[in-house]
């Protein structure tokens, strides 16, 4: 191919007659030196390699690097440097939560990216109220954070340095957003759910001719 042009971390990166199977993690640490991001599965499943592309949270070992010309790449060089940390990398020190630190830089990408879900309400998984999912449940971000594996084991504190942020920045924005949200209304759209299952449905259909046979008896 011809000339690719990459914005990663605000600077301009122009890679000429690269292989267009290049991974988007190996053109960042062999062509770039942007040795910040970890190949760690190189499949998928660990997370060590996550970047924000776009402000969403991408496994790069699975991305090609041709797709993301013109996309807005962070890294973890992006996010905060030794003499410049984040409130996040600064929660993580604060919390001990890293061990050998392999996987850290990808989940404090991983975390940097939930927390902005959670400010603008993403439900997870687990999220009982699809609306206003409470992000601050440990349950919450132990799902919104397990596509990030730490083979150290230091996910508890890895939470309790995601919740100290959250803490701080959530809270601080849903006390301000509470005068809007009266003047939005209650309804959020946009907001996707799966359509109930077989089994859900031959419940309802049950609990349905139950009730119509009550009723019909009664009367």
């Amino acid at each position: 191919m011809s000339t690719l042009t990459l914005t990663i971390n605000k600077k301009d990166y122009q890679l000429d007659n690269l292989d267009t199977r290049t991974t988007l993690l190996d053109v960042c640490r062999q062509h770039l030196q942007i040795t910040g991001p970890k190949k760690g599965c190189d499949h998928g499943q660990c997370g060590a390699c996550t970047m924000l592309i776009n402000g969403r949270r991408v496994n790069s070992c699975l991305t090609l690097a041709v797709m993301h010309d013109g996309d807005e790449i962070t890294t973890i060089e992006g996010i905060g440097m030794p003499d410049s940390l984040s409130a996040l990398q600064q929660a993580f020190k604060d919390n001990d939560a890293f061990q050998c630190g392999y996987c850290t830089p990808g989940q404090i990408c991983s975390a940097t990216a939930l927390i902005e879900e959670v400010k603008q309400n993403w439900p997870s998984h687990v999220s009982t109220d699809l609306q206003h999912p409470d992000g601050l449940l440990v349950q919450e971000i132990a799902e919104r954070m397990s596509g990030n594996i730490c083979r150290c084991s230091a996910y508890p504190n890895i939470i309790k340095a995601i919740s100290q942020v959250l803490e701080e920045q959530v809270s601080a924005s849903s006390t301000s957003q509470t005068a809007d949200s009266s003047v939005q209304g209650a309804s959020v759209t946009g907001i996707w759910s799966p359509p109930p299952s077989e089994t859900q449905l031959g419940k309802k259909s049950t609990n349905n001719k139950t009730a119509t046979g009550t009723t019909g008896g009664r009367s």
